[in-house]
């Protein structure tokens, strides 16, 4: 019966958030149709955010019906909606490459990214042995729409950064205090939004500095293996 109660009190959170959802969108739309690119576009953030929240929601949903195994399912509808790349560069640069832009407009929960990152670094690493980089610079490359205006860039150091570099120290750092690694974080434009991490020997990061102006536009080709 808890259970039961408990489904019906996440049911109603999604449904609010969904009708949330819904009337920003039509904000949104009505402020693109007039012209009023900015207040469109805060309203987009405003709506993202609304629907992560409404994605945590939806994920929880399962386990509360009692479904036998449900975390397992919710995992693999993840690891196939969300597609993280994670690989090493030709230079033996090891990379993540998230399908979003980490960097909230507001402070919120981490939950959200856990939820693939984990999976998809556990996964990589299932049959490989940790790697220990050390004397490393850590970047954080933020990648626009190169539609977008700058004004919409977003703040680089939050929760969120700091979180996905705890995830990736726990496979390729010993640790990620200052003592071992340092960090860099700059931006780029486009045709498509994502979050790309580098873990650099600090020797190479010279070289890295140099090839990011031209990086291929979907991002570099990432190997499963370190050359």
């Amino acid at each position: 019966m808890q259970k039961s109660n408990q489904f019906i009190k996440v049911l109603n959170q999604l449904d609010a958030k969904l009708n949330h959802a819904k009337t920003q969108l039509d904000d949104m739309r009505f402020f693109y149709e007039r012209g009023h690119l900015e207040y469109a576009c805060d309203k987009a953030f405003d709506m993202e955010e609304t629907v992560e929240k409404a994605t945590l929601l939806a994920r929880a949903l399962p386990a509360y019906t009692g479904y036998p195994n449900a975390p397992h399912r919710v995992e693999d509808i993840i690891k196939s909606t969300v597609l993280v790349e994670i690989g090493f560069t030709e230079q033996g640069w090891f990379s993540v490459r998230i399908p979003l832009l980490l960097p909230k407009k507001e402070t919120g929960s981490t939950d959200y990214i856990r939820s693939f990152l984990y999976p998809a670094m556990r996964d990589f690493f299932k049959e490989k042995q940790p790697i220990r980089y050390t004397d490393c610079v850590v970047i954080y490359r933020h990648v626009y729409d190169r539609q977008r205006p700058e004004r919409q860039y977003r703040d680089h150091d939050n929760f969120e950064i700091n979180f996905v570099t705890d995830t990736v120290a726990m496979y390729v750092l010993p640790d990620d205090n200052p003592t071992v690694c340092t960090h860099y974080y700059c931006s780029a434009k486009s045709s498509l939004e994502r979050t790309e991490v580098y873990i650099v020997p600090k020797a190479d990061f010279k070289q890295w500095l140099d090839m990011e102006p031209n990086m291929p536009d979907k991002g570099v080709l990432l190997y499963e293996n370190k050359p």
